[in-house]
């Protein structure tokens, strides 16, 4: 599945996502990384691959105990990257 989840993530490289509370960001994609716009900070994709076990999410408890969860929700939950999957 990540490999599925990790294109779509790719193909939206650029677009604007938004957080849970609202605000507003875009990533670029670097090797097995993204680079978020509004931090300075990387999600890797092993980060992503862990977070998908706890889709379908409905806020970021989940995946506090990852790195940068309201980022992670706001992509994994986005219609782009989940599509109908979950």
């Amino acid at each position: 599945m990540i490999e599925i989840v990790w294109e779509r993530i790719k193909e939206c490289e650029g677009q604007v996502f938004k957080q849970i509370r609202g605000g507003e960001f875009t990533y670029k994609v670097k090797g097995n990384s993204i680079e978020l716009s509004r931090t300075n900070r990387l999600i890797s994709k092993n980060t992503f691959k862990e977070a998908l076990k706890y889709v379908p999410l409905e806020n970021t408890v989940p995946v506090q105990h990852l790195q940068a969860p309201s980022y992670l929700f706001a992509i994994l939950m986005d219609r782009r990257i989940r599509q109908n999957d979950w």
